[in-house]
């Protein structure tokens, strides 16, 4: 079981995304005198958008198998309680999985990845742990996937997805795609993007949060796409029941602006490639000052995130008394002047010496420095970002007493 640990060091805020894109102002702008309630679950014409930006990703959707809420949290809350059943989860996995389990009531195991990513467990791994509780008495129902993963930025091979959802398949779990950073994939000639849901369409309920790359952060608004057959139809129903028992439904404004942004018109598009480009030079020259701190970690392949391990420096880090990951938390948030969550609250063991950094805040802190970064050919040459780099570099130095 997932233990509980202290919060990030007081004062601290969530984590400012991207500035807010002007033709998603205007539709949220345009609908904020609209005091007709957006029905549970997302209206017709935010459901048709999400059937249609699926359908682009090779996933034909009817309108009546789609779910909208208020963000990803209140979606996978819903389909943890209305699916039953123990929830495994990869380790790592994203900070926000296993408080929602515990909310609703679900215990939760935790599955090593494999060497070549995260976001999914170990084929062999999962069904030795799902025959393990199955052992214990317990009831494995849930597997929670994240193909282009948040924390480790990696993006699952096929072959391996395939391997890992065939294992889930055969054990009877329903699979839970988290694709928030599909779009988000910074070499479009790296590895390919392969949704569970593409191979076992009975079985995936996909869940895509538009913060991900279409949507500004600070307005939560997600969808779930859920099977046509097998426990689909069911799943589905239980989770609207679960979403209407605590109102998570859409403003209407912000619905109005999902929509558009599931549309994808060619400003959202521009915008989207914007993203990309961006969080790819960041991941690349964070990684690079990583490597040469003497820090482990994949290179970031989707999103702005990258997972560090700092195992290699345990010796100079005990001489500075950081020892484990809540004290190298602590220490990191501290010089750098942000959070930098440690490992173990993304399921890791506290005594493994990894840390989740997030590269935006590289940018500086206001909506005119990262739009500067957005609109520049070179994001790294834009005013701060190179000092801000120095300053991350330094402190992983330190950390490796250079």
């Amino acid at each position: 079981m997932q233990p509980s640990f202290p919060a990030l060091p007081a004062g601290t805020v969530p984590e400012r995304g991207l500035p807010v894109l002007p033709e998603l102002a205007e539709r949220l702008a345009g609908a904020a005198r609209d005091s007709a309630p957006e029905p549970l679950g997302g209206g017709p014409a935010l459901r048709a958008a999400a059937c249609g930006y699926w359908a682009r990703r090779g996933l034909p959707t009817a309108p009546e198998h789609v779910l909208a809420a208020p963000g990803a949290q209140p979606l996978l809350l819903a389909v943890l309680a209305g699916a039953g059943g123990d929830v495994l989860l990869t380790r790592p996995c994203a900070a926000w999985y296993p408080p929602l389990a515990r909310i609703a009531g679900r215990p939760t195991y935790h599955v090593p990845v494999p060497a070549e990513c995260g976001g999914v467990p170990d084929p062999f791994a999962l069904l030795e742990t799902v025959r393990r509780i199955r052992a214990e008495g317990g009831r494995p129902r849930v597997l929670v996937l994240s193909p282009a993963d948040d924390p480790t930025g990696s993006v699952t091979p096929p072959e391996l997805l395939h391997e890992v959802c065939e294992a889930a398949v055969e054990e009877e779990l329903t699979i839970v795609s988290d694709e928030t950073w599909r779009d988000m994939r910074h070499d479009p000639g790296g590895t390919v993007f392969l949704g569970p849901a593409e191979m076992w369409p009975d079985h995936v309920v996909v869940l895509t949060d538009l913060a991900g790359g279409l949507f500004p952060t600070a307005w939560p608004a997600a969808v779930a796409r859920f099977p046509a057959g097998g426990r689909g139809p069911v799943l589905r129903a239980r989770v609207t029941t679960a979403l209407a028992a605590v109102r998570a439904e859409l403003a209407p404004p912000v619905a109005a602006a999902a929509a558009y942004a599931l549309d994808e018109p060619a400003p959202v598009r521009a915008r989207a490639a914007a993203a990309v480009r961006l969080y790819g030079a960041l991941a690349r020259a964070a990684h690079e000052r990583l490597t040469a701190a003497g820090v482990l970690s994949r290179p970031s392949q989707a999103g702005p995130y990258l997972y560090a391990d700092l195992g290699e420096l345990r010796a100079p880090l005990a001489a500075r008394a950081i020892t484990d990951s809540v004290e190298l938390e602590a220490h990191l948030s501290t010089a750098l002047g942000r959070p930098v969550p440690g490992g173990h609250r993304f399921g890791d063991a506290p005594d493994a010496l990894r840390v989740r950094i997030s590269t935006p805040p590289l940018l500086g802190t206001t909506d005119e420095e990262r739009q500067r970064a957005l609109d520049s050919p070179d994001p790294l040459a834009a005013p701060g970002v190179g000092d801000a780099l120095t300053g991350f570099g330094s402190a992983f130095g330190r950390l490796a007493g250079g």
